[in-house]
């Protein structure tokens, strides 16, 4: 079955919205605070996701924020499954690496077996964070015109494939 012959409706729709908004995933470097949850509708290409703030672990120090989109479609092929910021003095630490692998918890819990990560050709810290998680580099794809992420000034992209079955790194 290709990536996108998997339908939302096969995924385990009561996970997708078991997590409640201001729930804390507590790791052993930082821990994620849901923010926001949107759940899925046109505005959103049908795609429910989950914001949180990124926090190092057992403290009020805010170092970032990241997302989780779930599902899989077109549009998700460019902007990914999972997105995430870390505010520049705090970069250099792997903070958006330990919340990629605490976001691929959340992913698993919610029927995925794989993510899509992506990242611009001219972001190096986010390629080496991509690289470190260890996925399959799929390919480099200009974004199309009509995507929003075109419409910002994001117009190629480095695409990643991350299998969440395999063995954990």
């Amino acid at each position: 079955m290709s990536f996108f012959a998997l339908k939302l409706s096969e995924m385990n729709l009561f996970a997708l919205f078991r997590r409640t908004q201001n729930e804390v995933i507590s790791g052993s470097v930082v821990d994620l605070k849901m923010t926001q949850v949107y759940e899925a509708n046109r505005s959103n290409h049908y795609v429910p996701s989950y914001f949180y703030d990124i926090y190092l672990h057992n403290t009020n120090k805010r170092v970032g924020y990241c997302d989780l989109r779930v599902g899989y479609n077109q549009e998700l092929y460019y902007a990914g499954n999972i997105g995430y910021h870390v505010d520049p003095p705090y970069r250099g630490h792997h903070y958006a690496y330990e919340a990629c692998r605490m976001l691929f918890q959340v992913a698993l819990d919610k029927g995925m077996d794989t993510v899509i990560i992506t990242c611009s050709p001219d972001n190096p810290a986010s390629r080496k964070t991509l690289e470190r998680l260890d996925g399959c580099y799929i390919e480099t794809v200009a974004v199309p015109e009509d995507h929003w992420l075109y419409q910002r000034g994001e117009t190629v992209k480095r695409i990643y494939r991350y299998d969440l079955n395999k063995p954990a790194l």
